[in-house]
């Protein structure tokens, strides 16, 4: 092992030293994915997705040529790793991956406003700061809000302290008969990942006392997942039941409410209203590096 001195860049992020601790980001390969999509000089935009989502048909929407083709997978493999430093777009790229098998003249458009809201985006990333390190997440999904096969798409960041450490953005394999269905299995998806981190967290020799604070927006949910006399109800959704239920039995877990209004999950799920999304944002603290975090940014339940 070697010292190499103070961190500035690594695996193309730029980690700048502010008087909070540290702020991660890829300006200069969001610079990069621009310029190689001939965008370098275009107009920003202050949300990377419209709030309604085109729903043209193969009739209504052509194909792109061979070369666009590769050039929009090329440019989607580039944004899928910029999403490690900027979660706001984590949401827009899922839905353009979903169409790199055959993407159409809507995903092209979609592609591009995506580009330009990076363009007045450059510089933002996250920060890591000095905080209590105590682990809680949120969870949440859009239900059937996918409009040509009606499936949901799950949603799920979690906080250690102030510090946003993972998140993830994934549509469901199934169709939810129920928008209680859809969170349920939201909450399998996060309680997954709740349970990685604190082994993680345990390897750092950080200990996790007490179950991780897992919040919810679904009253329905919450009380499935609490109350076993709902289990005859649930039948289709049996595995994923028994294994939260038995997560909170063990103490590594708990589910409680949050108001939808505070619901930060909602950011990668579904298409918001600018004035939302950039509250949102906020609350996740994805800032240039010159922002300092307010004591209203706090999650509420700290």
């Amino acid at each position: 092992m070697k010292n190499l001195g103070r961190i500035s860049h690594f695996l193309g992020m730029h980690v700048s030293h502010t008087s909070h601790g540290l702020h991660l980001s890829q300006a200069a390969y969001a610079a990069q994915i621009l310029q190689r999509a001939g965008m370098s000089d275009c107009k920003p935009i202050s949300s990377p997705i419209p709030t309604k989502l085109s729903t043209e048909t193969d009739t209504t929407s052509l194909d792109l040529s061979p070369a666009a083709s590769d050039q929009f997978r090329h440019l989607i493999g580039s944004l899928q790793y910029l999403t490690v430093t900027h979660p706001d777009i984590t949401f827009t790229v899922n839905r353009l991956c979903q169409h790199m098998h055959c993407p159409q003249q809507s995903d092209l458009k979609l592609l591009k406003r995506l580009l330009r809201y990076l363009k007045g985006t450059l510089s933002f990333g996250i920060p890591i700061i000095s905080t209590k390190l105590k682990l809680h997440a949120y969870s949440n999904s859009d239900w059937a809000g996918d409009p040509s096969d009606r499936k949901s798409t799950a949603g799920y960041c979690a906080f250690l302290g102030s510090n946003l450490i993972s998140w993830q953005v994934k549509k469901q394999k199934t169709v939810a008969r129920s928008s209680t269905e859809a969170e349920y299995r939201a909450l399998a998806t996060a309680t997954i990942d709740i349970i990685w981190l604190r082994r993680l967290l345990q390897e750092f020799c950080i200990p996790c006392s007490g179950p991780t604070i897992l919040l919810c927006d679904n009253i329905s949910s919450i009380a499935l997942a609490n109350n076993p006399i709902f289990r005859a109800r649930t039948k289709h959704i049996e595995i994923d039941f028994h294994f939260v239920r038995e997560c909170i039995k063990n103490k590594l877990i708990t589910v409680s409410y949050i108001h939808t209004m505070d619901q930060l999950a909602d950011l990668f799920t579904k298409s918001l209203s600018i004035p939302i999304f950039q509250f949102l944002r906020d609350k996740l603290h994805i800032s240039e590096a010159n922002v300092s975090l307010r004591g209203g940014d706090k999650p509420a339940i700290l």
